[in-house]
């Protein structure tokens, strides 16, 4: 199983992987690093020394469980609407995945709370807002940590409790803070990997309906094949480019649909047909892209300062470095959100020409009885509108820096809002997908007796069991909602 599958799995409510006698090893060994520099008096930024601009600051080793404490309370300050469960449960399994891996410098007894969050179904109540994705999700991650504590809100059982109470309903106690482990709480960046790598899985996803999607408006429209031969594909090598084409041959290889027009005489059929492979093939490289960055970043350590074990009676390191910055991945997640406007721009516009009048002998708005019935006119009014809002949405948050920290923390890259923008986006377009995948299959079905292909049939009957065929005017909101959330989740799978 990937890094990003196992995320996604977690986060829906699956078990993280146990603790191994080598996780614990390596653990205990980098913790013993931090309590001889503690011991020594070192200065250790975050251990024996404050935070960000006060850095400069010693801190006696009497206060360093004290400081640990105060940095989770004072950086708790998030704002907005609260993290949905997927996210936060992605959170804990990044952050506890981090630690494990023997560079934080942690007890073995925090890792174990932060594991057995998950499997109690204790979800800190966490505010989406007040990460500005460098030194970490500083914010999000506080208020994370504060349920460790037994501070805090978290929600079991669909119950919303302080912090406390609900590691008590689950059978645990909160865990005293001690030196460093406060730091490495909160200088992670758990909350644009975990929402950035949910949202990459689900793009994928709508990459592949997208290309059933294409399939069967072709089909509706009685569009040419003629774009997806192989040997135009193969003088511009895009990987993603050549993929679609591909798949689209395969997928309409054979169809009467298509032998019933071939002599037509239509010469070129829109952009969102024609340049389909175009188009999409660049989105799904882009999705690979992502995907790529997501998967490193979930097997990477992401604290400060990070903690090297000694050997062959070398003394141990404390590194203070920036592996905590988010510009690995907020300029990836930057770019899925493009991507995804992209691909959901590309639907609307055939949504709108499957049910402009006339076109491949189709009725208005693909209504049996046009006038009395408005059909799926205000389908696409919907897709529309999701789109605007998926093009105000592609501005890069990465692009908008701004200082924290009296200028110690000069550069920051917005990677939180990167990754629950790009979210938002992708659940847009499994919308604007789901309604142009309705307004297909009721295209096509308007050329019957004849079929397409037994793929694009098989396709076409799955959706239908979600929303029935069009004959008379009804609320779809509720069917589009449930088929969109299909094929996000993948419990929906076309092709």
């Amino acid at each position: 199983m990937s890094s990003l599958e196992l995320l996604e799995s977690v986060a829906r409510g699956g078990r993280a992987p146990e603790l191994t006698t080598e996780d614990r090893e390596r653990i205990a060994a980098a913790r013993a690093v931090v309590d001889d520099a503690l011991a020594a008096g070192t200065a250790v930024y975050g251990v024996t020394t404050g935070f960000g601009q006060l850095a400069s600051v010693r801190i006696p080793a009497a206060d360093a469980a004290q400081l640990q404490v105060n940095l989770v309370r004072s950086h708790a300050v998030g704002a907005g609407a609260p993290l949905s469960e997927d996210v936060v449960r992605g959170m804990l399994l990044c952050l506890g995945g981090s630690l494990r891996r023997g560079h934080s410098g942690v007890r073995v007894e925090l890792v174990e709370l932060i594991d057995a969050l998950l499997a109690g179904g204790v979800t800190p109540v966490i505010p989406s807002k007040g990460s500005v994705g460098s030194s970490g999700d500083l914010a999000p991650l506080a208020h994370l940590a504060l349920v460790l504590i037994g501070e805090g809100e978290a929600t079991i059982g669909g119950e919303r409790l302080p912090g406390g109470e609900a590691l008590r309903r689950a059978g645990l106690a909160p865990v005293e803070l001690t030196a460093k482990e406060g730091l490495a709480l909160i200088n992670g960046t758990h909350l644009m990997a975990s929402a950035g790598g949910l949202a990459a899985r689900e793009a994928q996803r709508l990459v592949d309906a997208s290309l059933v999607a294409v399939a069967l408006s072709l089909e509706a429209f009685k569009g040419s094949t003629v774009p997806f031969d192989e040997r135009l594909h193969a003088l511009r090598p895009h990987p993603g480019q050549q993929l679609v084409a591909a798949r689209l041959r395969a997928l309409l290889d054979g169809s009467p649909v298509v032998a019933s027009h071939a002599d037509c005489g239509r010469v070129q059929d829109p952009y969102t047909l024609r340049c389909a492979p175009q188009v999409i093939g660049a989105v799904a490289d882009a999705v690979a892209y992502v995907s790529g960055a997501l998967e490193r970043e979930l097997d990477a350590v992401t604290d400060n300062p990070l903690v090297w074990v000694g050997g062959d009676g070398a003394p141990g390191e404390l590194l203070s470095g920036g592996n905590f910055h988010g510009q690995p991945l907020s300029l990836p997640l930057d770019h899925l959100a493009l991507a995804i406007c992209e691909l959901a721009s590309f639907s609307e516009r055939r949504t709108y020409a499957l049910l402009s009048p006339g076109y491949a002998e189709l009725p208005p708005f693909l209504t049996p009885r046009p006038g009395l019935s408005s059909g799926l006119m205000i389908a696409q009014y919907a897709a529309a509108a999701l789109v605007n809002e998926c093009q105000v949405l592609s501005h890069p948050a990465g692009a908008g820096s701004i200082p924290t920290s009296a200028g110690q923390e000069d550069f920051n890259s917005m990677g939180a809002l990167a990754a629950l923008k790009a979210r938002t986006v992708v659940e847009n377009a499994s919308h604007v997908l789901a309604i142009e995948l309705v307004c297909a299959i009721q295209g096509l079905e308007f050329h019957r007796p004849l079929r397409s292909t037994d793929a694009l049939e098989a396709a076409a009957a799955r959706v239908r069991e979600l929303v029935p065929r069009l004959e008379d005017d009804r609320s779809l909101a509720g069917e589009f909602a449930e088929l969109a959330g299909a094929l996000r989740s993948g419990e929906l799978v076309l092709t």
